[in-house]
């Protein structure tokens, strides 16, 4: 869930990044892409260490 949840905050972040820096659709969207996957790994580095600080 926690990589879910990145995935979803980066899509949001990127795309608000990218509409204050005046980038039309396609920069919104590459921007989107870019976040997603950072805070997507980020998630799943977190999912990894909270399983093993639970087992």
């Amino acid at each position: 869930m926690i990589v879910i949840a990145g995935l979803i905050v980066g899509i949001i972040i990127g795309v608000i990044r990218a509409k204050a820096r005046g980038g039309n659709a396609k920069d919104m969207a590459q921007h989107a892409a870019v976040y997603a996957i950072l805070f997507a790994i980020i998630g799943l580095f977190i999912t990894i260490v909270v399983h093993r600080i639970a087992v």
